[in-house]
């Protein structure tokens, strides 16, 4: 208010704040009064004037809305964040620690189910996502632990690897099944009755289904040993099979395939239209999908003998595929990976990048990962045919993929380099070795790997006597987390360095 001059007083008799207000009536006099006021007063003034305005701007907004609608302010927060405004005051530590906040937060990451082991409290899905974040960063950067060594195929190829809950059933071409406790690495059973190597395997439950050279499929109790069922009918060796339910398809060198009960031991078809050895099948319970080394992919429907549709298009032997009820994906030693329609039989796309053979892939959710002989993986979303990352890089592997196994987060990858590694699946960024065999690049191999939340499991091996056939089991589980965690619990999710060598037959990191 230029100009003119500011009158403060006011009659002695009346409250400062009312005389203060009738003397200066307009906003901007009150704002010029103000500042006249702040110029004129000293330091220990203004020190006052500050702590009486101070509390004016602090009040615990949080703690005065609704609980519905604080909880919904408190969801914006970084869970790390959430873990800080649980210290500030009761109140706030009893809605920063809600169920239901921290399960939005878990469904945030992707969890949508309770991991085993977290007991029934108040808080349990902060504890679920606590142990959850905890693990994640085992299986990242922290200190890996000395794996179980579990041995029993002597110097023999371990062929197929499954793993379930606390049991581990590896077979091999020594015509024998183990079954392990992942625990303890015991070895529970051994499953003796093929003539000839083991080639495949599925397992649901306690049931374990075997293929062998000996052209027979067996049907066995893993928790008794006892074979339940031989299953005859092929000419030639059982190559590859897959279980849905109480049946499996098998795919022989014979050329054919057939279906089979389980429980019964009843073969209930037998599909014939290809002209040489089925390398691969997928099964939905609804169509069954094969590829073989007649360059051909073909669709079945049980109950039908003649195909539904036979997918041309390789000019190679196809050796892996994977089938979501929607999308059929071959690869083949033509160095493409090709998406189909398995309504219309259509070529929707063909994947091109990789210089050799397609080994293995994974198939989750529009994303494929595809490991190749070329030593690289490729990961694409087979709705546009784009390749959306390479794990490549100074890093990368230094032979043939193995195999490979992907979630919302990792990539592990498994070669003929000796190496399992772990990959970022959104960045395609290096994170680190897990296995290093001592003798990879010079004979060691890791054949197959399987893994769940908490463990990894590897076959490792050689074919020129340099490593000891065996199972490494990692273990990445974490301990329950306290009832109060402090905001440093929840660490930045860094990439940590490559796996460190340990004393014994192997080197190994995961």
């Amino acid at each position: 208010m230029e100009g003119k001059h500011v009158t403060l007083a006011f009659a002695s008799s009346e409250p400062q704040g009312e005389g203060l207000q009738r003397n200066i009536k307009s906003h901007s006099e009150r704002l010029n009064a103000l500042d006249c006021l702040i110029a004129s007063c000293t330091a220990s003034q203004v020190r006052h004037v500050m702590r009486v305005i101070e509390p004016q701007f602090q009040r615990d907004f949080i703690s005065l809305l609704p609980r519905e609608l604080a909880l919904h302010v408190l969801g914006f927060l970084e869970p790390r964040d959430l873990l800080r405004a649980a210290q500030t005051c009761n109140a706030w530590r009893v809605l920063a620690e809600d169920n239901i906040l921290w399960r939005a937060k878990c469904r945030e990451q992707g969890i949508d189910s309770l991991p085993q082991g977290i007991p029934t409290v108040s808080n349990t899905w902060k504890r679920a996502f606590m142990r959850l974040h905890a693990i994640e960063l085992n299986w990242r950067s922290r200190r890996l632990r000395t794996p179980k060594s579990l041995k029993g195929h002597d110097d023999h190829v371990i062929t197929c690897l499954q793993f379930a809950g606390n049991r581990i059933v590896s077979g091999s071409d020594d015509n024998t099944l183990k079954v392990w406790d992942a625990t303890t690495g015991q070895c529970l059973r051994v499953l003796v009755g093929h003539t000839g190597g083991v080639w495949s395997s599925q397992m649901s439950g306690t049931t374990v289904i075997s293929g062998s050279t000996d052209r027979t499929l067996r049907v066995w109790n893993a928790e008794t040993g006892e074979c339940t069922h031989v299953l005859y009918g092929h000419t030639s060796t059982v190559r590859c099979m897959h279980l849905h339910g109480d049946r499996v398809v098998s795919g022989s060198r014979d050329a054919t395939l057939r279906l089979w009960n389980i429980t019964t031991g009843a073969c209930l078809g037998v599909f014939v239209g290809h002209v040489a050895a089925v390398r691969c099948v997928q099964f939905n319970g609804e169509l069954i999908v094969s590829g073989a080394y007649d360059y051909m992919v073909k669709v079945w429907q049980p109950g039908r003998e003649d195909c539904l549709h036979t997918l041309q298009g390789h000019t190679n032997r196809v050796y892996s595929l994977q089938f979501d009820g929607t999308h059929v994906v071959s690869g083949s030693l033509d160095t493409s990976i090709r998406v189909w329609d398995v309504e219309t039989g259509e070529c929707k796309h063909s994947l091109t990048g990789h210089q050799s053979l397609t080994s293995g892939m994974e198939l989750r959710d529009n994303i494929l990962v595809s490991g190749n002989a070329d030593s690289t993986v490729k990961v694409w979303d087979i709705t546009t045919g784009q390749c959306l990352q390479t794990l490549a890089g100074p890093f990368k592997h230094q032979s043939a993929v193995t195999c490979l196994q992907f979630n919302s987060k990792f990539v592990i990858t498994s070669s003929d380099d000796g190496t399992v590694k772990l990959w970022d699946l959104k960045t395609g960024e290096f994170i680190r070795d897990l296995v290093c065999l001592k003798s990879g690049g010079s004979g060691g191999v890791v054949w197959r790997i399987r893994a769940d939340q908490t463990k990894l499991v590897a076959a490792v091996g050689s074919r020129n006597g340099t490593e000891e056939t065996q199972l490494l089991v990692l273990d990445f589980d974490a301990e329950e987390p306290p009832m109060s965690s402090p905001p440093e619990s929840i660490e930045p999710s860094e990439p940590g360095p490559s796996g460190m060598a340990i004393e014994g037959p192997s080197q190994w990191e995961f």
